[in-house]
């Protein structure tokens, strides 16, 4: 079994402690926004693809910058689940409650307790994620001062939360699951007199419609920001393309994004 790490006081923990907000992959459970097309056992298994791009992502970022990575995961027992699928630099911490900001709340409060500086919580839907804006956060949360760092998301909440501080207002009273996420969580620095930094905007790939823009990120060449170098999501590229050697998926999923932008 894999060890917990516990709080330290030695100058070799790095500054920023990352963690992935992540479930286990569960089919009928996980990433169900999906099916159809894709099976409940094909979406569990983007689920684990994810994770272990962002994963490996947090590791590469760590090379260039004081980064230690780290799984907050639910459920309790879902321990072995996450052992068998990230790489054993990534510390795992249980961060199981009943709300999102509860968990995230509690994620941030086991980061700082060991000693880190700086706490980023990072969603587990965004594998082709920007390495750069992670080293970005790590450098901006290394400044004198207080700060918020956000990485909006595409859909209104936030792919990313760095803070230097626990902040539990910052995660009250929050819409989650809605468009309104990231602007209430502007309201709340604001009313805690926090300043922002904003990343640029990146998508979450929660749905059919940004599933198509993975698809085309990866394969047909069109970015979601030009300007941005995405991650290489190996282990999400390996598994889309098995996807569609499938007969008929590949015509199935963009048959079912046309259908549901035109609705």
């Amino acid at each position: 079994m894999r060890s917990a790490i516990v709080g330290s006081d030695d100058a070799s923990v790095s500054a920023c402690g990352v963690a992935v907000m992540a479930k286990a992959s569960v089919p009928g459970r996980t990433k169900t926004r999906l099916v159809p097309p894709l099976t409940f056992d094909q979406a569990a298994q983007c689920n684990t693809a994810f994770l272990r791009d962002i994963a490996d992502n947090i590791l590469a970022a760590s090379t260039e910058a004081s980064i230690a990575g780290y799984i907050a995961y639910g459920p309790p027992d879902a321990r072995s689940f996450f052992e068998e699928h990230v790489p054993r630099e990534i510390a795992l911490i249980e961060a199981s409650y009943p709300s999102l900001g509860d968990c995230l709340d509690q994620a941030i409060a086991q980061l700082l307790a060991r000693g880190h500086g700086a706490a980023v919580v990072v969603n587990c839907d965004s594998p082709t994620l920007p390495r750069s804006l992670l080293i970005q956060t790590t450098e901006l949360l290394g400044r004198p001062g207080e700060r918020v760092v956000l990485g909006p998301a595409l859909d209104g909440g936030y792919y990313l939360l760095g803070v230097k501080a626990r902040h539990p207002r910052l995660l009250e009273n929050i819409a989650w699951s809605t468009e309104r996420v990231a602007q209430q969580t502007l309201e709340r620095a604001a009313e805690l007199r926090l300043p922002v930094h904003m990343l640029p905007t990146w998508y979450d790939v929660d749905d059919l419609a940004t599933l198509k823009m993975l698809l085309c990120e990866l394969f047909e060449g069109q970015p979601f920001a030009p300007r941005l170098s995405p991650a290489r999501a190996h282990y999400t590229r390996a598994f889309m393309q098995s996807l569609l050697a499938i007969p008929g998926l590949k015509e199935r999923l963009v048959l079912h994004t046309v259908r549901r932008a035109a609705g």
